[in-house]
């Protein structure tokens, strides 16, 4: 009885209900006995034969029932095809065969690089499984990402990969600053790609080196990229706004139509683009201020004519404005050295002591675009990019410079309508953002 009960559980469940139903005799009504009921309303009792469906009908639909599972995990160093589909709650010796067996598939599941993509299964109610699907980014394509389906064949499997669309969605966050930028994006969940964009969509009008301040909060809306419901990449931020010092900055990302770029602008239409970073370092720190100062290597009294700034060798330098490159190469003290004239003919960037040069004489450059990584060749103690801003080939304090610098045109006219209707949509979501304290939402 207790090995027929395990095998026919679905079976006994159905013949109980019938059971009961039957030995009930029929079902009853009774007249309302209310609050509202006349005392003297005749009650009256009525009876219906019922007759149950029979129970072999029941127990044939119960054998056709069935139900299909899904459940998703992510892929460890360690994994093997048993290892992994346990955890998927998966009993299948054919489907670990096949995985184990089969190349294509096994390349995408537990090949080199595939360590925390995401595995979603199908499985029948007996643990067998169905179909198995994973995705990944395919290359350096940003708008596509591949998909391998692993699908039931009659007894067996088969493996496909498949190109699809990556899905573009909008996500809002928030923070506060409690100690540094980053322990706050982290704490709200926002990736680092997203956090490094908003260091440079305000670092011309916020200083996140010296001039962040506990409590100051910021609000974010920004892309990302979906395959099959899982963000895989983030795209641009669209929006943003930052509180601090008591100040609120604001951005919003605007393309005009017919044009192949965009910018961020405030929400007046003006541009945050000014001519020039504040740094060409994302995050570092100045070792060596511009001025008179006691030379690391001779001792004596000495006029530096730029900004030393730490950092490890490897980091990113970046061209501060748009330009040419005047000279890349070796020169003197400086080392690897890179000289940018800019646009307006009268200023020159020089970025010295580089570990590797990306750009070549004659080159146009942009503001922002990594034009080298810091390093220690030439005369120098340790690794550190010597940076020198030059007018009319005189050395000035840069940090004069970036604070006195022009402002690039605003919102062109013939756009100011469809700025003003994305700048008030975005000013809502922002709004929504900042009740979002501590957590992405999508």
């Amino acid at each position: 009885m207790a090995d027929f009960i395990h095998r026919h559980p679905r079976r006994i469940v159905a013949a109980l209900a019938a059971l009961l139903l039957s030995t009930g005799g029929g079902a009853y009504a009774v007249a309302s006995l209310g609050a509202n009921a006349a005392p003297t309303d005749p009650l009256r009792l009525v009876t219906e034969s019922v007759s149950p469906e029979a129970v072999a009908a029941q127990f044939k639909q119960l054998d056709n029932f069935s139900f299909t599972l899904y459940r998703s995990e992510t892929t460890r160093a360690a994994d093997t095809p048993e290892a992994l589909l346990k955890r998927l709650g998966i009993a299948d010796p054919s489907a670990a065969a096949f995985l184990r067996r089969n190349e294509t598939a096994w390349k995408a599941v537990f090949g080199r690089g595939t360590t925390g993509r995401t595995v979603t299964a199908e499985a029948d109610d007996r643990q067998g499984l169905l179909q198995l699907r994973t995705h990944w980014l395919d290359g350096d394509n940003d708008r596509q990402f591949k998909r391998l389906v692993v699908q039931k064949q009659g007894s067996d499997f088969s493996a496909r990969i498949e190109t699809a669309p990556l899905v573009a969605t909008q996500r809002l966050s928030s923070g506060t600053i409690g100690s540094t930028l980053f322990a706050a994006t982290d704490a709200a969940g926002i990736p680092d790609s997203v956090a490094r964009q908003l260091t440079e969509v305000f670092e011309s009008s916020i200083d996140f080196r010296r001039g962040l301040r506990r409590g100051d909060r910021f609000s974010i809306v920004y892309e990302a990229l979906e395959a099959d419901g899982e963000p895989l990449k983030t795209g641009r931020i669209l929006s943003a706004e930052f509180v601090n010092r008591g100040k609120t900055q604001d951005a919003v990302w605007f393309q005009a139509e017919g044009s192949d770029t965009g910018a961020y602008f405030d929400f007046d239409g003006q541009s945050l683009r000014k001519a020039y970073l504040i740094e060409p370092l994302a995050f570092t720190r100045v070792t060596s201020a511009f001025g008179m100062r006691r030379h690391p290597l001779s001792g004596d009294m000495r006029g530096h004519t730029g900004v030393d700034f730490g950092a490890p060798t490897g980091t990113p330098v970046r061209a501060v404005g748009d330009g040419t490159v005047e000279f890349a190469g070796v020169q003197r003290g400086y080392g690897n050295v890179i000289y940018i004239q800019h646009t307006d003919q009268r200023d020159t960037t020089v970025y010295g002591h580089l570990s590797r040069i990306d750009v070549r004489e004659g080159q146009k450059v942009q503001q922002g675009v990594k034009i080298g990584e810091v390093g220690s060749t030439g005369v120098a103690t340790g690794p550190h990019l010597h940076f020198e801003f030059r007018v009319n080939n005189e050395p000035v304090d840069p940090q004069e410079v970036m604070a006195e610098q022009r402002e690039t045109p605003p919102v062109p006219a013939a756009a100011r309508a469809a700025f003003a209707k994305l700048s008030a949509s975005m000013q809502q979501q922002l709004a929504a953002a900042g009740q979002i304290q501590g957590s992405p939402f999508q």
